[in-house]
């Protein structure tokens, strides 16, 4: 019997999907998170734990070593938009059929399939891509050092950035940025804290700004708001096609664009979308 497996991968998780010829998932499992530009050593340990758990789920820990190989897999990865990280990633796998792609492309895939539209991916990271007409046009994703405007990472830094401004004078305490100063230990914990730091730590301060009345967090929500309309605006032609928002992040800012663009709910997700792509590759990589 021949195998499907989709991976979706991200700054806070990784998730597999395995499936028989027609469609029918047989097993799920999740690992850490699976960025394979920031941390190409733990996304390759942890898509190597969700393919060996879920295929181990189908057919058995025994059987499960000689099917690997045999599976016909699609990965939607963040960080493979920079080749040689898909380069290294491919020298560590068993596949013989292999497709990796961007997040946004499995993102789209789930969310659309073959419909036009837009999808705006926010959650650790963000990504944002169009179809038309079945054309893929992907902006983003560039990681958190030179992108991913408006996603948790980026809001997380922006608010460790906006405690080091008070600090300095350049806006006024808040509770918010004065509780980050006093658990981290002042300016010099805040900036200790940030050499040290993966996109997914700065994500973990997100949830401290979502849904906080404080002025300081407010003023966050606002620009990375704006960060999102701005990729979404470059995106859409004219006339205009409707935006899918995903992600734990997206989900949570897309009623904020309700009456900006016509948005939709989507099909599926990005895992979905990696299983979609994956029962249409060919037996060769």
């Amino acid at each position: 019997m021949q195998f499907f497996l989709g991976i979706d991968g991200g700054g806070t998780g990784c998730r597999a999907a395995l499936a028989d010829a027609d469609g029918r998932v047989l097993a799920r499992a999740d690992a850490g998170p699976a960025n394979i530009t920031s941390d190409p050593e733990q996304a390759l340990q942890n898509i190597l734990s969700v393919t060996k758990d879920a295929v181990a789920q189908a057919v058995g820990a025994v059987t499960a070593e000689a099917e690997i190989p045999r599976l016909r897999v699609v990965m939607g990865l963040a960080g493979a938009t920079v080749p040689q990280s898909v380069q290294r990633l491919r020298a560590g796998l068993p596949f013989t059929s292999l497709r990796i792609v961007t997040d946004a492309v499995t993102a789209l895939k789930g969310a659309l399939h073959d419909t036009d539209g837009i999808v705006a991916v926010i959650g650790t990271g963000s990504v944002f891509a169009r179809q038309i007409g079945g054309a893929f046009h992907e902006i983003g994703g560039r990681g958190l050092i030179l992108g991913d405007e408006g996603s948790g990472a980026w809001l997380g830094r922006a608010l460790l950035s906006a405690s080091l401004r008070a600090v300095d004078g350049f806006a006024p305490l808040t509770p918010l940025t004065q509780s980050i100063l006093d658990e981290l230990g002042g300016a010099d914990g805040v900036i200790s804290f940030a050499a040290k730091a993966r996109p997914d730590d700065f994500a973990w301060f997100a949830r401290r700004i979502i849904g906080s009345q404080d002025t300081a967090a407010s003023d966050l929500v606002d620009k990375a708001a704006a960060e999102i309309d701005a990729s979404i605006a470059v995106l859409q032609p004219d006339p205009p096609i409707p935006v899918v928002f995903l992600g734990g992040l997206g989900l949570i800012m897309a009623p904020r664009f309700a009456t900006r663009w016509t948005v939709r709910a989507a099909l599926g997700d990005a895992l979905d979308g990696a299983l979609w792509l994956a029962r249409q590759l060919d037996a060769t990589p």
